[in-house]
């Protein structure tokens, strides 16, 4: 391969909008890697949902630009479930990540890593930036909250690990994230660079278990995190740092280490042009991912590489790397997905298995038969009402439920329910609190069935909130 060939194999660019065709133009003519698929690349129906064979169709295009090469060319997107998905219906709605920690069971979290992914591959991806590893510590943590799966780290390594292998065996490779943990830091990196203060014994103790855990099991791919560790390199992101990659590399970790989005406030405010691509290169990246402007990065990594600044043994390995791992996900069987929505059942027995009660009875009906409900989004109270109806709920009248939303606050009411991260429950005023982890369909039926009486809620916090340690919930 050429230079420009090569350089073109380390990036891995987003586009605007539905600018299909110019993109794949770009992809052609910088013999770019592929593509990752945003919300804003996602067509829609009528009905505003999702036009799965429009989707198909824009993959197979740029899939066949990136093509010409004896491996397929990668076709990433942002699924882990939760906030983050930018696939929405008619593929299946999956709970919040920390859902597996709250049901702790790996069985589960494999069994849905794989039905995620299979719903991605008739779609035409191969590759999904999950699942998140990172450890969170609670309230403190702005960017990660319930995308973490456990405070735990061994819980979270045995469950990142099954769900990574669910998705292999779906036949989409998956990229556990964000090294060196993005769980423990107070900054959002979307915006402005974390400072991680620990030592490199507390990481290796906490944020790195997840970590060595998906590597020791063969994880093929592994993000860094715009997050500064001075006790490596003050100052400067792990995702453009030569001891960062070191300290995976000494890990164990032998494939292939992309970055964070390049164009995050994290790298922008600080790195502008196409100097970061160059930077996260020769720190020892070999997948560049969604660099502010794809041709000013390629264009930079061409003339380091011509003027000497980055050896050219560091492009040939990166290269080397992406084009071994897609070759190997060419070689392995073709999975034949499955069909959007088809995980609907498994996502809802997921939350069935989350939903854990903080305080209140653990038997028996919580409402009389009625309820009311307030909080959280139009949409979020219209699927509490339609799923209260189904469990045989009156609505109106009797106990008020107080539903949290993504970044509420503490609620009054009789009963609140938490339907993403659970700490602000602790600041919550109703004798009864619920976490949910979710708010889809299934969630919400989840939800509605312990209200009436009809199940329990079997569920352990798998972080601590206020007062309530990690492991509470009913026997």
């Amino acid at each position: 391969m050429s230079t420009e060939e090569k350089a073109g194999q380390v990036l891995l660019p987003f586009f605007k909008g539905k600018e299909v065709e110019a993109h794949a133009a770009a992809i052609e003519r910088l013999h770019l890697a592929g593509s990752i698929i945003m919300g804003d690349n996602v067509p829609l129906d009528a009905q505003g949902r999702m036009d799965v064979q429009g989707m198909a169709a824009i993959n197979q295009r740029l899939a066949a630009a990136a093509g010409g090469r004896p491996w397929p060319g990668i076709i990433a997107v942002d699924q882990e479930g939760g906030q983050v998905a930018r696939l929405g219906l008619p593929l299946t709605e999956w709970p919040t990540p920390m859902s597996y920690g709250a049901a702790g069971s790996v069985p589960l979290a494999r069994e849905a890593g794989q039905g995620l992914a299979a719903e991605l591959v008739p779609l035409g991806f191969n590759l999904d930036f999950a699942p998140g590893t990172d450890v969170t510590i609670g309230p403190a943590d702005p960017t990660i909250g319930a995308r973490s799966m456990s405070a735990d780290p061994d819980a979270a390594a045995a469950l990142g690990v099954a769900f990574s292998q669910g998705m292999l065996a779906a036949g989409v490779l998956p990229a556990v994230k964000h090294f060196p943990g993005h769980g423990s830091v107070t900054v959002d990196s979307h915006h402005n660079l974390p400072a991680q203060p620990s030592t490199v014994a507390e990481l290796g103790a906490r944020d790195w278990r997840p970590f060595r855990a998906a590597i020791d099991a063969g994880s093929p791919m592994v993000m860094t995190g715009h997050i500064a560790v001075p006790a490596l390199e003050p100052g400067v992101p792990a995702s453009l740092s030569g001891p960062a990659y070191a300290a995976l590399r000494g890990l164990g970790f032998k494939g292939v280490a992309v970055t964070d989005a390049l164009n995050m406030g994290a790298v922008t405010k600080q790195y502008p042009g196409g100097a970061a691509a160059v930077m996260a290169l020769a720190a020892g990246a070999d997948l560049l991912l969604m660099p502010a402007d794809v041709a000013q990065a390629h264009a930079a990594i061409v003339q380091a590489v011509s003027s000497g600044a980055l050896p050219p043994e560091r492009l040939d390995e990166a290269a080397r790397r992406v084009a071994t791992m897609m070759a190997w996900h060419g070689r392995t069987a073709a999975a034949a997905g499955a069909p959007a929505g088809s995980g609907g059942a498994l996502s809802a027995h997921v939350s069935a298995s989350a939903v854990t009660m903080l305080s209140g009875p653990c038997t028996g009906p919580l409402v009389p038969g009625a309820v009311r409900v307030h909080g959280g989004s139009p949409a979020d109270r219209a699927r509490f009402e339609a799923a209260a109806a189904r469990a045989g709920l009156a609505l109106g009248s009797g106990p008020l439920v107080s539903l949290i939303g993504y970044g509420g606050r503490g609620a009054g009411g009789d009963i609140a329910v938490a339907l993403d991260a659970p700490w602000p429950l602790r600041d919550s005023t109703a004798p009864v609190k619920v976490a949910l982890y979710g708010r889809s369909d299934g969630a919400f039926d989840a939800l509605a069935a312990v209200l009436a009486g009809k199940a329990g809620a079997p569920g352990k916090l798998p972080a601590a909130v206020g007062n309530f340690p990690a492991g509470t919930g009913c026997p």
